[in-house]
């Protein structure tokens, strides 16, 4: 009866999943727990286990995810009009993470790292802007930050003593340049 069970459940979720006429919704449900759901589980065994085989799969995997979700984010308006997208991106996600097709890690070697070596040195002008920029706008907006900060803590109910102390450790941190992305670059 068990086995029966899942035979109908797989059969209907892979009906529902591949039909062209199938719901949206569906198919960006499926995008989602294998594009993102699967991967994070993944990673962390990886992370959990010291694996460093499967730690290097994961990274090259979430690379090759982000840089096909950062493409997607310019070209939504395009694909939304592509009939079957989401059949189309699911596959790929399924493709990216096969072992049989290595895909993530044939999109790294064949196309992103060739780009990223290529133009290592603007990326990396582009980033420290990006960084320096966000913390001027942080900094300039501490105040409203703080209290957004104070008002959220209030609603949830959380002490904002503790709250305070760990910002004034940052603050000091921050101040002294101890922040992580100073000592890489």
């Amino acid at each position: 009866m068990r086995q029966w069970c899942s035979v109908i459940v797989v059969q209907v979720g892979l009906r529902l999943l591949l039909s062209p006429i199938g719901s949206n919704i569906v198919t960006r449900a499926a995008c989602c727990s294998v594009g993102i759901v699967l991967p994070v589980y993944s990673t962390y065994q990886a992370l959990e286990a010291n694996d460093e085989t499967q730690q290097r799969k994961w990274l090259i995997y979430w690379t090759a995810y982000g840089s096909f979700s950062l493409a997607e984010v310019f070209a939504d308006k395009l694909l939304s009009w592509v009939p079957m997208y989401y059949h189309m991106k699911f596959a790929f996600l399924v493709w990216l993470q096969l072992p049989s097709a290595n895909g993530a890690e044939q999109l790294y070697r064949n196309h992103l790292r060739p780009f990223l070596l290529k133009h290592q040195a603007r990326v990396d002008l582009l980033m420290n802007s990006a960084y320096k920029e966000a913390a001027r706008l942080i900094s300039s907006h501490q105040a409203e930050i703080d209290y957004a900060t104070s008002v959220f803590l209030k609603i949830k109910g959380t002490d904002g003593a503790t709250v305070a102390q760990s910002h004034e450790t940052a603050h000091r941190h921050r101040s002294d340049g101890d922040d992580e992305f100073s000592q890489n670059t």
